[in-house]
């Protein structure tokens, strides 16, 4: 007779089955007769970055065994694409790491175009690389901050949260939203830039080339800051190669791997900037790093604002092409009155045309594909999946914060306790990533 791990009662909806222990269990079996003791550190916001939930073994105050518990924020988003037309899907990918939404949709969008066959225009394009630097900017800041934050150092959290609202007032001010844009769509862009974005965006990178030499006074020779991250964190090239780690761990240990460099996409290629990289491997290199990125950043941002030429921002084939039809209405959602009169008065075909790509959505050639951006975490990757259909058959998301969370372990293990939280931090897992 098999054992019964789960308790069960009969309702009137059918059997509940009530499951406790799981892994609590097993970890403290593993420690009776030891000189160890089993903390749970989280899932809360501080300290663990999110809802993630660390279970240590510790000898004293040496962490002899860590693993991360996942699945807390669990939003099933994957799955919810395939039941959606294309297009509504960026409203959903866009929510899964929250932090770097931009990136999200443009990776998801080029895979659909990749699909269809068909070439963003080259207005969008530049548009779409300014918007992502800007988010890897914000994203970055937000690592630095809660870096901070969780060590101690509450200047870094203030002034790291004040840069940041700069890029989200900035992204609000383009795109209508400060996060979670759904701005990007298949084909190009929701709608064009507002007027006077260039002299917002100018002011934009004006303002923090003189904001971010101030983290170097603030943080980067503070002795105290220094000691919690040199050495902290250490993950080789090789064991990063092994796990699959990508993004700024992998640079910070000595391979200059950036898919804006290495497989470029939307233009990254006619784009003058440095990958930076390191050998030192640890906690430190990758804060330097980051730092050091949203230089970078800042410099294709300049560039983008040269590139920009006039021209449509979405494909002309009225098939796909609904979205930048779009005129928003005073509340900022809904359609304004002129574009339903314009559209209800040009024909009655027109008018089924548009609600048939409104509710059915345009359908995809049957295929599949793979498409990678460099997120601020690293390599994120999807596959999509057509089977000819306005819907996709499959979505499947290779997330960066997922794949380099598997290194928390290496990173912690022989070390302190308080050197898991530097460790966490210069992972910079977003959990909405992790669990999607």
């Amino acid at each position: 007779m098999t054992e019964s791990y789960a308790g069960e009662r009969e309702t009137t909806e059918g059997k509940i089955y009530n499951v406790t222990g799981g892994d609590w269990d097993e970890a403290l079996e593993d420690a009776i007769t030891d000189e160890r003791i089993i903390i749970n550190m989280g899932p809360q916001h501080p300290s663990t970055h999110g809802v993630l939930r660390l279970v240590l073994e510790l000898e004293g105050e040496t962490v002899t065994q860590a693993r991360s518990v996942i699945g807390y924020l669990h939003t099933g988003i994957e799955k919810n694409c395939e039941y959606r037309t294309w297009t509504q899907g960026v409203t959903f990918v866009t929510r899964m790491d929250y932090l770097a939404p931009l990136f999200n949709e443009a990776g998801y969008c080029m895979g659909i175009e990749k699909l269809l066959g068909i070439t963003v225009p080259q207005r969008a394009q530049v548009l779409r690389v300014m918007l992502m630097e800007i988010n890897r900017i914000a994203s970055h800041l937000v690592a630095l901050a809660t870096g901070g934050m969780e060590l101690g150092a509450m200047t870094a959290m203030t002034a790291g949260f004040r840069e940041r609202e700069e890029c989200l007032h900035l992204l609000e001010f383009l795109t209508g939203l400060r996060m979670n844009h759904a701005f990007i769509r298949p084909g190009g862009l929701a709608q064009d830039m507002p007027e006077g974005f260039e002299l917002a965006v100018r002011e934009f990178v004006k303002t923090m080339n003189e904001r971010l030499p101030q983290y170097d006074k603030l943080l980067t020779g503070q002795p105290i800051w220094k000691n919690r991250l040199i050495g902290i964190g250490y993950l080789p090239v090789d064991a990063c190669l092994a796990l699959g780690v990508t993004g700024p761990i992998l640079r910070a240990a000595g391979l200059p791997w950036d898919l804006r460099k290495t497989e470029p996409y939307l233009g990254y290629e006619d784009y003058n900037f440095e990958v930076p990289t390191s050998t030192a491997a640890d906690a430190y290199a990758r804060y330097l790093l980051r730092v050091e990125e949203m230089h970078q950043s800042l410099r294709i941002i300049t560039q983008c604002l040269k590139k920009i030429e006039p021209g449509p921002v979405m494909v002309e084939d009225a098939k796909i092409a609904w979205p930048a039809k779009l005129s928003v209405g005073s509340d900022g959602m809904g359609n304004s009155l002129e574009h339903v009169r314009k559209i209800m008065g040009q024909s009655m075909e027109s008018l089924i045309h548009h609600f048939k790509l409104v509710t059915e959505g345009f359908q995809v050639p049957a295929g599949q594909v793979y498409t990678a951006v460099e997120s601020p975490r690293g390599e994120l990757g999807y596959h999509l999946v057509s089977d000819g259909g306005t819907r996709p058959l499959r979505v499947h998301v290779r997330e960066p914060s997922f794949v380099n969370l598997q290194s928390m372990p290496a990173m912690s293990e022989g070390g302190l306790v308080a050197d898991v939280i530097a460790a966490i931090a210069s992972i910079d897992p977003v959990m909405g990533g992790v669990d999607r």
